[in-house]
């Protein structure tokens, strides 16, 4: 075999390596999501193979079923989707642009929050929220505030780091030629550098909504009897009933979720800012 067959035959088997290896990735994301589709169309009380018929019936109960908790994530989600932004956007701007004391440790303590997980942040909150309880007459365990505030908390390092990302690349000769023909620095950010992390604040927007809505480990301990989330009354339904009415609600949210991201993608793609 000479050296070059030897070549071509390598090239070819690495191609087919490399494309049996995204197949498998494929199967693995697709595959739970097309069988809980088919679940949730299954005309049974109890999830049992083979239906005896499909319908579409379980999509009609999901409001009925979940319509408060629904309405509780979709309000906390996006109160911390707007806190978050009100706090990170310029976050991002002054680490990205400016260079102070501590700057390392803030950035540090904002980014902290990814590193922590969910269940030891709402351990954590709950326990400081009862101990102001016992020394002030303020209450806040299991209101609403509280839980805002904890969802902004895991929101916000999402919004700082994809604003610092839509920055790293941007040059920052416009707002240095913007300040040197007089505009003032809030100018300069209103009109310049915002429209330049025109990508990063849509994207963070978006992650901090859909971290905040799905969120289930942090939310646990910060639920109160006749005000819950959506994720927690899902899994609290699931200690009762077995079926598709589950399925259907996770069919539902993937595609609401999905199509947010495609839309997102088509405005500003989302690629060039994570990358």
């Amino acid at each position: 075999m000479t050296q070059r067959t030897a070549g071509s035959v390598g090239v070819w088997a690495s191609r087919i390596v490399v494309r049996s290896l995204v197949a498998v990735g494929v199967a693995a994301v697709f595959l739970p999501l097309l069988l809980t589709l088919y679940l949730s169309v299954f005309d049974e009380t109890i999830i049992v193979f083979p239906p005896r018929g499909y319908t579409l019936s379980w999509y009609a109960r999901i409001l009925s079923t979940f319509g408060g908790a629904l309405s509780t994530s979709l309000l906390v989600a996006l109160a911390a989707t707007v806190g978050s932004l009100a706090l990170g956007i310029p976050a991002g701007i002054g680490l990205s642009r400016y260079r102070f004391t501590g700057r390392g440790a803030v950035a540090t303590l904002l980014l902290a929050p990814l590193t922590l997980p969910g269940i030891a942040i709402g351990l954590a909150i709950f326990v400081v929220a009862v101990m102001i309880e016992e020394r002030t007459t303020w209450v806040l365990s299991g209101s609403l505030g509280l839980m805002i505030a904890a969802h902004i908390l895991i929101t916000l390092p999402w919004v700082v780091r994809l604003c610092l990302a839509s920055l790293a690349n941007h040059d920052r000769a416009a707002e240095e030629a913007a300040a040197s023909l007089g505009a003032r620095p809030l100018r300069v950010i209103w009109r310049v550098t915002l429209p330049a992390m025109r990508g990063g604040i849509a994207a963070g927007g978006l992650f901090a909504f859909i971290i905040s809505f799905e969120n289930l480990e942090m939310t646990l301990f910060l639920t109160a009897p006749g005000r819950t989330t959506f994720p927690i009354a899902v899994l609290q339904y699931l200690q009762y009933h077995i079926d598709p009415l589950v399925a259907a609600a996770a069919v539902a949210q993937v595609a609401l979720v999905g199509g947010a991201l495609l839309l997102l993608d088509r405005v500003t793609p989302v690629s060039r800012v994570v990358a």
